[in-house]
């Protein structure tokens, strides 16, 4: 077990990158918050979670309403009395579809999840990270290699991202003299459920399909982890975890 007496909250902690990171950081000795829209899911993580030792508690969620965030901060802090890091995972997608066919429906849940969810948390981080003794925390976004390259018919998940870029640098900024870190991990191809299309084929920007390599998951927990570890005066800013021969540098 590594630090102690440090608490997190991971939204979209239920499934995928946010389960496994969400365990890691039990692991290594955190008090954690385990968030997301599915409280089944989270029950599940918090179970496998507890053989570890450390303490969570699960918070139904949904980052895109502004009551139910305040609630899950008002739940942290009323359970553990500070913030250390905040892990804006939380992320909605849709299928692939052309530019012209996507509804304004599926475009606002894809921005209400991705970015509005993200702001609304990183809000609620910074009042309590200014407030508390000692002061500062850090928050790590989940950005996605789509926050530099994106795939074809994925334009809302795409534009998410970016701007998730824009958020992380803002924070990084007005957090700065609150010693609040702000940094962005951008993963590609880490095998999930929701990676599992990979090994299938998926498309490319030729409009072919093809085979990605991905790669196990506990590498992304680790690369979280160092990020999360690092003392507030350090910084990792932005970090590329991907698998080698994925198709993203030179990407179509």
């Amino acid at each position: 077990m590594g630090i102690s007496n440090k608490v997190a909250i991971v939204t979209g902690a239920g499934t995928g990158i946010g389960k496994y990171a969400a365990i890691g950081l039990v692991k290594d000795g955190y008090s954690v918050v385990l968030a997301g829209r599915r409280a089944e899911l989270l029950e599940e993580t918090a179970k496998e979670a507890a053989e570890f030792g450390a303490q969570t508690i699960v918070v139904q969620t949904d980052v895109s309403i502004p009551e139910a965030v305040r609630a899950l901060f008002s739940r942290t802090r009323e359970a553990f009395g500070r913030l250390d890091l905040l892990f804006n995972n939380a992320g909605s997608g849709t299928p692939a579809i052309a530019m012209e066919d996507i509804t304004l429906e599926q475009w606002q849940k894809v921005v209400d999840v991705n970015l509005t969810g993200a702001f609304l948390c990183t809000q609620e981080a910074f009042r309590i990270m200014k407030a508390q003794t000692p002061r500062g925390g850090r928050i790590i976004n989940n950005g996605s290699i789509s926050a530099s390259v994106p795939r074809p018919k994925f334009t809302p998940y795409t534009a998410t991202k970016h701007a998730l870029t824009g958020l992380t640098k803002s924070t990084a900024l007005e957090g700065r003299e609150f010693d609040i870190a702000c940094g962005q991990i951008d993963i590609g191809n880490a095998e999930t459920k929701m990676t599992a299309k990979m090994k299938t084929g998926v498309l490319q920007a030729n409009g072919t399909l093809a085979v990605e390599p991905t790669i196990d998951v506990d590498h992304v927990t680790r690369a979280v982890l160092y990020m999360a570890n690092l003392p507030l005066d350090v910084n990792v800013q932005f970090m590329t975890i991907m698998a080698t021969k994925m198709p993203f540098i030179g990407r179509g």
